[in-house]
């Protein structure tokens, strides 16, 4: 509750917290497996696996998404404007999560497709669920998806740890992220990917609205994609502020990255408040609850910067 409230104290756009560290189920893999329609999953030494029936796991996984709904009910009353929920993305999901037989969803195609399309029907389900009990929020949603560019590559491990699973093509990517995408309707939709190479083009084909990322991991070569992508409407939610610390940057410093990207791009400074969001780089789940607000507050109060002096 501590948390929901912070979020809605301190942000235009609020969100819906994730705490992993209370355990099992309340964590970024098992939260979203624990969406999946008919397709139930268990907690083995190795990690999340798809199972034949549903059990204590699954049931711990719900009572955390839950618990956390009802509260953001509580602390909503009478919100109107733009609310963010997030969820794991199908790639990093099946990158992660097991078949019952031991080779992660990632080895196989069509497990990989039963998954979009089972994670698809199940965020449909979530996004309705957080409109009833928020109806006055415009809701984005987004998928973390730090996996894929891995996924891309052929650098995920298999589950033996021994050696690396097939790179996927950017047509097939980008077709099981569209799946979900679509599901999503009419929220806006966003990917959150704090990897280096982040795969602009595969992100914006499959109907990404918004590109979340880390600042700090940007190459210049990805300039050209990030620029087809802000002309094509795309808005660019940029990390700057460290996700833990002691000490924040002023709000000069934690501005100056989104205004020099802009430079570079060449877009006129006066539309870069309108198309980029200032962040945390990459979540706040272990940071101190007194520096994870004074961080969205400073995110703020950048914010401010771009709109008041986007030339500087």
């Amino acid at each position: 509750m501590e948390a929901l409230r912070t979020a809605f104290g301190e942000l235009p756009m609020p969100y819906l917290p994730e705490l992993p560290a209370r355990g099992v189920g309340a964590d970024m893999i098992g939260r979203t497996a624990a969406l999946l329609v008919e397709l139930p999953v268990e907690v083995q030494p190795s990690g999340w696996r798809l199972t034949d029936r549903p059990g204590r796991d699954l049931k711990r996984a719900l009572d955390h998404l839950r618990r956390d709904l009802d509260g953001l009910e509580e602390v909503s009353q009478g919100y109107e404007g733009p609310l963010k929920i997030q969820a794991c993305g199908p790639w990093t999901l099946a990158g992660a999560v097991e078949l019952r037989y031991g080779d992660k969803v990632l080895a196989d195609p069509g497990a990989v497709r039963d998954l979009a399309e089972s994670l698809a029907e199940g965020l449909a389900q979530h996004v309705a669920d957080v409109r009833r009990r928020v109806p006055g929020a415009r809701l984005v949603v987004q998928l973390d998806e730090p996996g894929l560019p891995g996924v891309l590559a052929g650098s995920v491990p298999t589950a033996s740890g021994f050696g690396r699973l097939a790179a996927v093509e950017a047509p097939v990517a980008r077709e099981r992220l569209q799946t979900v995408i679509d599901a999503l309707a009419p929220a806006f939709p966003i990917v959150h990917c704090c990897a280096p190479g982040v795969p602009f083009e595969v992100l914006r084909t499959a109907g990404a609205r918004g590109v979340s990322l880390d600042v700090t991991r940007l190459r210049r070569r990805d300039e050209d994609q990030i620029g087809e992508s802000v002309e094509a409407g795309v808005a660019l939610f940029l990390g700057v502020v460290p996700g833990t610390g002691t000490r924040l940057p002023d709000k000069g410093v934690v501005a100056k990255p989104a205004t020099e990207l802009w430079r570079r791009l060449g877009f006129a400074p006066a539309t870069l408040a309108d198309q980029v969001v200032l962040t945390p780089a990459c979540g706040l789940a272990g940071a101190s609850p007194a520096y994870a607000r004074a961080a969205l507050a400073r995110c703020r109060e950048a914010a401010l910067v771009l709109r008041e002096d986007p030339g500087e």
